[in-house]
């Protein structure tokens, strides 16, 4: 399979953190819309989120839609950023359910905001890996 047509295919599965080298390509070469479709099924955001959090108006969302464009590397890079924690996340609560339920409700040891709030930074990002860390290994704040 072709690297363009293995990067159009990417799918929720496909993304994981043992193979850098591969995330990296895709991030270069851009997510392409039908595949950031593929992967945001899987995750309960709504387009507008996906547009707050990848910094883009939701008639730029829109319209990367209707020409199924793909976005650029610092899109691609939040998209798969995301894509990672949300699959680490779902891993450590072990349930797809109780994790969104986490990541909506207020957390006091993020500062009693709402986990999916930090999500439009690297900082949030890297934040609500370090947090998912403490939970897996028992470290509550």
């Amino acid at each position: 399979m072709a690297k363009k047509e293995y990067i159009q295919n990417l799918t929720f599965e496909m993304v994981n953190d043992s193979d850098s080298v591969y995330l990296m390509n895709v991030v270069r070469q851009g997510v392409n819309f039908e595949a950031f479709l593929n992967l945001v099924k899987m995750i309960p955001f709504s387009m507008p989120d996906w547009s707050r959090f990848l910094h883009i108006t939701d008639r730029t969302m829109q319209r990367y839609r209707k020409e199924m464009k793909s976005f650029d590397t610092i899109q691609s890079e939040k998209i798969i950023q995301i894509t990672l924690l949300y699959k680490k996340g779902t891993d450590i609560f072990g349930a797809k359910e109780k994790f969104d339920s986490w990541l909506i409700s207020d957390n006091l040891a993020l500062g009693s905001v709402k986990p999916k709030d930090l999500l439009d930074n690297a900082f949030g990002i890297n934040l609500l890996n370090d947090e998912l860390t403490r939970i897996e290994h028992g470290v509550l704040a």
